[in-house]
């Protein structure tokens, strides 16, 4: 596997792959990687000849009193997972190349109504950096297909988005969140954790399974059930952010008229702050495997 940091050598190193018409994958990393990154990887060398991951900690996803200068970076250690991996090429580019004239008066790619509910509305402007980056990423890489974790449902349905609306040529793969035997959704942030912290974040999960018993179970008052989860979860020690019972596609608050439901929710375990998500279909057949979106 060969690590390039600039632009410029990653295109060069493309470019023969490209015209032999063999796909190309992209799966985007901010690294400190765990099975959930390489899942995503083993899932792109399925679907494409060429897998080339990414790497960079991007400062405009951060808001000011947020992790960026304590986030776990750990090069070495990610490029030996993604060589055991199978991982082809690592682009792991410094914040002057993807940013040569600095954030401040960079364009900027806005997603708007989805990408400012949720987790929008705890990180004002958040989601505003991933999608520059991700769409920055895309016309770098210019793959056939991008790779995600739906661990972040709704960084996922923003990207999808995007995509959608700015005719990007390029395959959009959600891959379905890996947990620990606990049923804790594998995160860099999970890093921060003493083992009691992780023991008492093992109850997002489980007051996200209860909940989707009770809406299967036929109890479709929403708000009530939302209401009784942030009491649930502020009773196992956590502090919630939000929890929200949501239509699967536009993240709208759900109501009865919707059978295909994602609940989302964030959670603070002292000073971290961790995402989980559960999707609900009342189809019959639960939606548990990865999520393909083609253009």
């Amino acid at each position: 596997m060969d690590t390039l940091h600039s632009i410029t050598q990653l295109r060069l190193a493309l470019d023969p792959v490209r015209r032999s018409s063999q796909r190309i994958a992209v799966v985007p990393t901010m690294g400190n990687l765990h099975e959930g990154h390489l899942s995503l990887v083993e899932k792109a060398l399925e679907r494409a000849e060429l897998v080339v991951a990414t790497i960079f900690v991007n400062p405009m996803q951060f808001g000011a009193n947020e992790d960026l200068d304590n986030y776990p970076r750990t090069l070495s250690e990610d490029q030996e997972k993604l060589q055991a991996a199978g991982c082809h090429l690592l682009f792991a580019p410094n914040t002057r190349e993807i940013y040569p004239e600095g954030l401040d008066g960079h364009s900027v790619v806005h997603v708007p109504v989805i990408s400012e509910l949720h987790c929008g509305a705890s990180r004002a402007g958040h989601f505003d950096g991933v999608t520059t980056v991700v769409c920055k990423l895309l016309n770098i890489v210019q793959p056939d297909i991008a790779v995600f974790g739906l661990k972040d449902y709704q960084q996922f349905q923003v990207v999808r988005k995007m995509i959608d609306d700015l005719c990007l040529a390029v395959e959009l793969i959600g891959v379905e969140t890996r947990r620990d035997s606990n049923g804790l959704a594998l995160s860099s942030r999970n890093g921060y954790l003493d083992d009691i912290e992780k023991d008492r974040a093992t109850r997002i999960y489980g007051i996200l399974r209860e909940i989707r018993s009770a809406i299967e179970a036929g109890h479709h008052d929403y708000r009530k059930l939302e209401a009784d989860a942030r009491t649930r979860l502020a009773e196992s020690g956590l502090t919630p952010d939000y929890f929200a019972i949501c239509n699967a596609q536009t993240l709208q608050p759900a109501n009865r008229n919707d059978d295909e439901l994602i609940i989302l929710t964030a959670a603070w375990v002292k000073q971290t702050r961790l995402i989980d998500n559960i999707r609900v279909s009342l189809r019959g057949n639960q939606p548990t495997g990865d999520v393909h979106v083609h253009q």
